[in-house]
């Protein structure tokens, strides 16, 4: 059985939210209560969003020479179930 979350009056929450930020880091959950009467929980994010700055595929990514020519973009609408590819459009 797991333990029960940590819990912290909305003063202290405020004066310690260095302190609580680490222990959720951790993977600790916090409850955060006001007059005694639990009103958030501060839990840890799930699956970190680990984004790179625009341009990380350059020189990893190669097109051909007609990567958007009508035949190939009509071969793709075909895939896809649309005979109606404008060029342009």
């Amino acid at each position: 059985m797991s333990e029960p979350a940590a819990s912290f009056n909305i003063h202290e929450a405020k004066t310690q939210l260095s302190r609580i930020i680490e222990r959720v880091e951790r993977g600790e959950e916090v409850v955060i209560s006001r007059a005694g009467t639990p009103v958030a929980k501060v839990v840890p994010l799930t699956g970190a969003v680990r984004r790179r700055g625009r341009g990380t595929l350059r020189g990893r990514l190669h097109l051909s020479e007609d990567w958007d020519s009508d035949s190939v973009n009509t071969s793709i609408a075909d895939d896809f179930g649309s005979n109606d590819v404008r060029a342009g459009a």
